[in-house]
Parts: structure tokens; sequence; C-alpha cells
């Protein structure tokens, strides 16, 4: 019997906001946990919405670190969610990027996903704007996956800093906040991972490390 940890890394398809501004994956908050779950021992691999090419946001830099080499590969060729058997996998990560606001917030087949890994009582996590994948999402019970549970994602005072917050579809910590969430942010840019139970959530680029240790003590828990 296989016996392997396998995660699975949902990251955004979009290139564009529609503010026509490029967008795509945070990269690091990819490429370290990628580099991470594989020195672990796991199987990783990586879906978009619709498969292909994953877009890279051009604000985030480092894909010329050899040590990125194998997760820059990973990022050339996604499978599409859809065609995965999301059923074989032990952990599921959505890393960030603005991209993540404008498809992986409002797809049925990752809200479906995401609430199968809840409901199975596998590791659900995410990083900055990497839960914009959790809104809306509704468990077999009715209630918003969200609800009562304590999580960050990035803040609303780090979308202000970045000047971005009149681009995004909806303000990411409030619609979180809206839906029930315990909402837990430190200082903008502060290193913050918050655990509830099988939910594992970071606040911006800097709990890219600290985010993936997190989901790999606890899968292996």
């Amino acid at each position: 019997m296989d016996t392997i940890i396998a995660i699975l890394i949902i990251v955004t398809g979009a290139s564009n906001m529609t503010s026509g501004d490029r967008t795509g994956v945070w990269l690091e908050e990819f490429a370290i946990p990628y580099v991470k779950f594989k020195e672990a021992g796991f199987n990783v691999h990586v879906a978009t919405i619709n498969g292909g090419a994953v877009p890279i946001d051009p604000g985030s830099k480092g894909g010329d670190k050899p040590e990125w080499t194998e997760a820059m590969e990973a990022l050339k060729d996604a499978k599409k969610l859809e065609d995965i058997d999301t059923t074989k996998y032990d952990a599921v990560y959505m890393p960030g990027g603005h991209g993540a606001m404008f498809d992986l917030a409002e797809d049925k087949v990752v809200k479906q996903t995401l609430a199968s890994f809840s409901d199975a009582g596998k590791v659900v996590s995410a990083v900055c704007h990497g839960p914009a994948s959790l809104v809306g999402v509704k468990l077999k019970n009715g209630k918003y996956l969200v609800e009562g549970k304590k999580l960050t994602s990035f803040t609303n005072s780090e979308e202000d800093e970045v000047k971005k917050s009149s681009k995004m579809p909806f303000m990411l910590e409030s619609k979180l906040v809206e839906q029930g969430a315990i909402f837990q942010a430190k200082g903008n840019w502060a290193d913050n991972v918050v655990i509830d139970g099988n939910l594992i959530t970071g606040q911006n680029p800097s709990a890219s490390a600290s985010i993936a240790e997190a989901i790999i003590k606890r899968v292996k828990k």
C-alpha cells in the first residue's frame, strides 16, 4: 500500500485583473512550500481551473533561484482541477497572488473540492490571497467552511498599503469576517500563520515557509 503523502496545490490561472493590471500566482508563496513539500517526501501536484501554463505575478521575483527549478517546471503544465481525483490527496494548499481573487474565489469546482477536503477531515491550507478560495465554500452541514474558524489572510491594511484595494472585487479580510471567520491579523508583512484544526492559513508572503512547515507537521501527525 502506498503510504506516501500527497498534496494538491491549487493555483490561480488568472493573468489579469479586471482593471487590466497583470497578475498571477505570487511565486515565493508557491515555490517555497513546493520545495519544502518535496523535501518532506510528499507527492506534489499542481492544478488550476483550466490547466496549462500558470501565470506568475510580475511583481514576484526569485524564479532564477536554482532550488526553485523543479517548482518553476511544475508551473509550466498544471493539471485541470476538474480532471483530478482529489480523494487521493491528503491535503490541499492554495498560494496567493492577486489572481486568486478573480478566479479561485468564484469557481464552483474549487468550492466543491475544498468542501470535500474539509468534510473528510483533511488539511485545507492557504496563504495571502489564497484564502480567497475559501470564500463561499459551504460544508455538508450548510455552514460556511470559515464560520467560527480562526484564520488569517492578506489584510485590508496590507491591501491599502499596496494600493490595490480599489482594484479588488471585494476586500478579502472583510469577506471572510462577513462569513463568520475569526480573523487574526498581525502587523503588515508579519510572518503570521493561524492553525485551527485542519484549517491552516498564512497572512502574506512572509509566511510562505512557516505555513509549509505547519502543513507538513499537521499532515504527518
